[in-house]
């Protein structure tokens, strides 16, 4: 069987809850600075007047230094950012940095100013603010480049004071579903294979769209009562691949070795089989990797897991409050 892992709750009856992979990060410390700033201008001709004997004329008032900025409210207390440092990342991994609580729209210019992200190879991308489907409005803001990051990119994230971490992204994996033809082609690194997949069945339709491996399990308990199926199904599932916060998986299913390649029979989940396919995609899988599903119904949002690359790139950019 396929479906949510235990504890969670479904949307539209079909996918549950689960914890996003990887977030962490530290509330940033409190207080501004003073800027250094002294110093009066000399006066020509010398010390006790200027040319011609006159008197030199008083020097200007030193103005005030000014202040520092202080941190934006959101970044002072509990700022998390998704990625931990020196951590390797699949090419399809975004910068996703959450809030203790909801950013005013009137604050978001202010936070994102004081967020950066720089690339080793001169990448650029864009802010964006997502709803997160277990947060509110305003408590997540993600950035991505417009196309997957070029394998080898370090990534390196600051946010406000607390927060400073610098990733790797590791060599491309790209796997693609299609639920109609029952296939998954995995090209990684430029090595292509096709792999026999069974996904959701009719009524029970795995997400479509662009998903981004959040985090694995060698063991999920998955359990139907969180995602509205009654009793059908409560078990240990190997070789589970995390995808979204809703609860899809792509994981080892024995139905799998009787229905992959033919039919699609899971509750929402991308089912493979137990001779050594699941295991094998498990272990070469990190997070950050891409699975894209074709031929099903519905997208999945943005923010259910990473699902930033299934909203156009102008449409991405019009999310940022700069």
């Amino acid at each position: 069987m396929s479906g949510a892992s235990t504890g969670t709750r479904g949307q539209r009856g079909a996918r549950g809850n689960a914890r996003i992979w990887g977030r962490r990060g530290a509330a940033a410390a409190l207080g501004a600075l003073l800027l250094a700033g002294c110093g009066v201008g000399g006066e020509e001709g010398g010390a006790g007047g200027a040319k011609g004997g006159k008197p030199a004329a008083a020097a200007p008032a030193a103005k005030p230094s000014p202040r520092a900025k202080p941190l934006p409210e959101a970044l002072r207390e509990g700022a998390k950012v998704n990625l931990v440092d020196g951590q390797t990342v699949g090419v399809g991994m975004p910068v996703s940095v959450t809030f203790a609580r909801p950013v005013p729209a009137s604050e978001r210019a202010a936070v994102e100013r004081r967020l950066k992200v720089t690339t080793d190879n001169g990448t650029t991308g864009s802010w964006s603010w997502v709803k997160d489907r277990n947060l509110h409005e305003g408590q997540r803001i993600d950035y991505r480049p417009e196309s997957y990051w070029k394998p080898g990119t370090k990534i390196t994230v600051r946010a406000g004071r607390a927060i400073d971490t610098t990733v790797t992204v590791g060599r491309s994996l790209v796997a693609t579903v299609d639920v109609r033809g029952h296939t998954m082609t995995v090209v990684k690194a430029g090595a292509t294979r096709r792999v026999p997949i069974t996904a959701g069945a009719p009524g029970m339709d795995t997400w479509n769209g662009t998903m981004v491996v959040s985090d694995k399990q060698r063991r999920v308990l998955m359990d139907s009562r969180t995602v509205g199926y009654g009793d059908a199904y409560k078990g240990y599932y190997d070789y589970a691949v995390h995808l979204t916060t809703s609860g899809t998986y792509l994981h080892q299913n024995p139905k799998a070795n009787t229905f992959a390649g033919n039919s699609n029979v899971t509750h929402g989940c991308i089912g493979l089989a137990t001779d050594g396919t699941a295991r094998r995609f498990y272990e070469e899988v990190i997070p950050g990797d891409v699975v894209r599903v074709t031929g099903s119904t519905e997208t999945v949002a943005a923010g259910n897991g990473y699902g930033d690359w299934n909203v156009p790139w102008d449409q991405w950019k019009a999310g940022s409050a700069l």
